[in-house]
């Protein structure tokens, strides 16, 4: 039997994938989790064999909590289920180990296919992804994007700013002071070439070096 932890934010989605995994004899779904802390906790507490896992939710992001559960140190594979096909996203997730990236408009048996092979080790991708990774590939060598050069601290603080808190919040909700985190927030400016919040924000979404809470 595979068990799985299913995170989503939206109650509605999440509900119809465990109704859809439900019906398959040997899948069950062993917890459920509406952001990224949540979904760490499940992971720690069920140790399940695949977390499928939405890229854009509250707290931390998918490409975070994929981070995270890589240190817990289990055999709980990732299978992203997503609504963005950036490449950039992608590359991102599966550099971190993930097992599977499927897009919200995969039929069901793409995302049995995903969530088998993941359990046994193996990877699947969306078709229309694949192809867009081969013709990535084709078209010439992987350039570092602004993603690649900014520190897990640092993508924490821009996801927060994102979300619209005030540096005392970012501060409490990471444990750092308000000195770190206008430290790191001038750090990221100078590496995303911005010069205000204004344009953090706007080159963070437009970029998707982040998700807003939807």
């Amino acid at each position: 039997m595979i068990r799985v932890v299913i995170a989503e934010d939206h109650h509605l989605v999440r509900q119809g994938i465990r109704a859809l995994l439900e019906r398959v004899e040997d899948l069950t779904v062993v917890a459920e989790a509406a952001d990224g802390i949540e979904a760490l906790q499940a992971v720690e507490t069920h140790r399940p064999d695949v977390l499928i896992l939405d890229i854009a939710m509250p707290r931390l992001d998918g490409l975070q909590t994929l981070e995270r559960v890589g240190k817990l140190g289990g055999r709980t594979q990732v299978v992203f289920l997503s609504m963005y096909a950036d490449l950039m996203v992608v590359r991102a997730a599966l550099r971190g180990g993930a097992r599977g990236y499927l897009l919200k408009r995969a039929v069901k048996e793409e995302l049995l296919l995903a969530v088998r092979a993941a359990s046994r080790g193996g990877t699947y991708l969306s078709p229309e992804v694949s192809a867009a990774l081969v013709g990535d590939l084709l078209a010439g060598p992987d350039r570092p994007g602004p993603f690649d050069h900014l520190t897990p601290r640092e993508r924490e603080v821009l996801q927060l700013v994102v979300e619209g808190h005030s540096n005392g919040e970012i501060g409490a909700t990471l444990g750092i002071s308000v000195k770190t985190v206008e430290k790191h927030r001038a750090g990221l400016m100078a590496k995303l070439g911005v010069h205000d919040v204004a344009g953090l924000v706007r080159i963070a979404l437009t970029r998707g070096l982040v998700f807003p809470d939807r």
